[in-house]
């Protein structure tokens, strides 16, 4: 388990459509049909792939890694075999700061992830969500970050794949689709140690990360009220919808954001499992998926004080 200690500030943004050109769109049911996303076919094996995108961020002085996830070496723990799948999570808060003081709910999907995995072909993917999709579904205006991250994220895809980076039929999304919001009745420093605890209490979840996103800004002089996000993950879960859909480990693992508004209320948002049916194209996973439900929802009745 990956806890640490305090609120860490460190976090990455990312949202805007500058490189996002729908001109690049090839889907076929072979490629990456994932509503939102950004792709690229690696002309490198799996190892080289990550190896090389590691290494474009460690010689970026703005961003640094801040959770790694193997998905396969997790499923071995469980009994379970996955081809080769890793979901990075890394910051940039220069890009961050401005997006999240114009939109707090948006630290859900902040910092930014990037996922490389391997199908059954042995064909080696890089994908990560589009500016166009964050942009969308926060209702981001800040044209410039915006650009900025697009690019940041295809130089990143680019470094990882040497190949083309393309872009899924459906770019968009609605505002806040697939966002479930619940208020709490206690403070947020009360509804943030009340999640953490029922999370790290719960011998089927592990801690990957916690991220601070208040703290975040204030390193870029900008400031927002308080947002905190607890990414954490259930193994076995996780591992069942992966080998039903490869391209959920995208959305895994589960994060939890608590956030608190202008006027002092403050909420608990996370990620509706059913989103991930209809944006993964995941079949049969009504058990695992209901096992999510109950579990997100008990971790927000609890953290929200019910």
């Amino acid at each position: 388990m990956k806890n640490f200690s305090g609120l860490f500030g460190l976090c990455f943004l990312f949202i805007g459509c500058a490189n996002d050109d729908p001109g690049d769109v090839i889907f076929s049911s072979d490629v990456v049909a994932v509503t939102g996303t950004r792709y690229s076919a690696s002309n490198n094996e799996f190892s080289e792939t990550y190896s090389a995108f590691v290494n474009a961020v460690n010689q970026n002085l703005d961003i640094a890694i801040l959770a790694e996830v193997d998905h396969a070496a997790n499923a071995i723990a469980t009994g379970r075999v996955l081809n080769a799948t890793n979901t990075v999570f890394f910051t940039h808060p220069v890009l961050e700061a401005p997006l999240l003081q114009e939109n707090l709910l948006a630290g859900l999907d902040l910092p930014h992830k990037m996922m490389f995995f391997q199908n059954e072909n042995s064909e080696v993917f890089v994908v990560y969500n589009s500016a166009s999709y964050l942009s969308s579904r926060y209702n981001l205006e800040q044209t410039g970050n915006l650009e900025a991250f697009a690019t940041l994220m295809e130089n990143l895809a680019n470094a990882a794949t040497t190949a083309e980076v393309r872009s899924s039929a459906d770019a968009t999304v609605n505002s806040e689709e697939g966002i479930i919001t619940t208020e709490s009745i206690q403070s947020f420093s009360e509804t943030y140690n009340s999640l953490r605890s029922a999370v790290s209490s719960n011998e089927n979840l592990d801690i990957v990360a916690q991220v601070d996103h208040q703290a975040t800004a204030a390193t870029e002089n900008v400031e927002i009220p308080p947002s905190a996000l607890i990414i954490f993950s259930y193994p076995e879960l996780e591992a069942q919808l992966i080998q039903s859909s490869q391209t959920v480990a995208l959305d895994l693992p589960q994060k939890i954001l608590v956030w608190q508004d202008e006027d002092e209320v403050v909420h608990i948002s996370y990620n509706d499992p059913d989103y991930l049916i209809q944006r993964h194209l995941l079949p049969g996973n009504s058990e695992e998926l209901q096992q999510i439900v109950e579990i997100l929802e008990n971790l927000t009745s609890v953290a929200a004080g019910n």
